[in-house]
């Protein structure tokens, strides 16, 4: 008989200080939490102003004073109704932290986009708005990159001392065919005149022909940078022509 392959689970755990907080203080800063949170966790985009939380009670926060941070934690997947884009985004957090003096942000999970049900005349309106959240994306930049067809696609990549970037400059394989950036210092991104700073948080990053890409290696700032879940896209999203 057939052994079955065995799954092994790593359970999720969260430690939180201890805190005593103040009943009349208690509403006003989860408040202020959630402001920050959602701003930084939908963005602030035309598209993140069409999105609404389902499960904020869900969410909980701890503030940690010694290093300015505010973290989040969700036991239960996060539930987002982006109607701008037409999805009802699920997303199972694993961390949030946001550094206040910074201004800063690092957050990461899994995501599961499904299509909402809307009339044709609104499906329309969705379909040219995740055409825009596409171009000029991340999801597109690293579709661009695989492709090496950057220029073609409007991207221009800039050294910090604006020398211009070429593919073979910044994308290798590894010894198992693996697709991987890499870089000695930052770069800058040009996008129809839109700036984006590149920094590197891992020596390689990995990417491939979906346009996904190694999150934790990345801390991005600018244009792409402001762009968080309201304007994500599922993997297999393709322009409809």
């Amino acid at each position: 008989k057939e052994e079955l392959p065995r799954i092994y689970l790593k359970p999720k755990e969260y430690e939180l200080k201890e805190a005593m907080v103040k009943s009349n203080s208690l509403v006003r800063k989860r408040k202020m939490y959630l402001a920050t949170f959602k701003a930084e966790f939908l963005g602030t985009t035309h598209n993140a102003k069409s999105c609404n939380i389902l499960n904020e009670k869900d969410i909980t926060f701890d503030y940690n004073s010694n290093i300015d941070t505010l973290l989040a934690y969700a036991l239960k997947p996060i539930l987002v109704e982006n109607s701008a884009l037409g999805y009802t985004i699920t997303y199972y957090l694993d961390k949030f932290e946001y550094y206040w003096k910074k201004e800063t942000v690092f957050f990461y999970g899994n995501i599961k986009f499904s299509e909402n049900k809307t009339s044709s005349e609104m499906q329309k309106v969705q379909l040219e708005n995740r055409e825009l959240a596409y171009l000029g994306s991340k999801m597109h930049f690293f579709r661009s990159l695989w492709n090496n067809d950057l220029k073609a696609q409007g991207f221009i990549l800039l050294t910090p001392v604006s020398e211009k970037l070429r593919f073979k400059d910044i994308v290798f394989r590894d010894s198992a065919n693996h697709t991987y950036l890499h870089y000695p210092s930052r770069f800058n991104i040009w996008y129809k005149g839109k700036p984006t700073s590149f920094y590197f948080l891992k020596e390689y990053v990995y990417f491939d022909k979906t346009g996904y890409f190694d999150p934790s290696g990345i801390n991005w700032f600018g244009d792409m940078g402001d762009m968080r879940i309201a304007d994500w896209l599922p993997y297999e999203y393709t322009i409809e022509k």
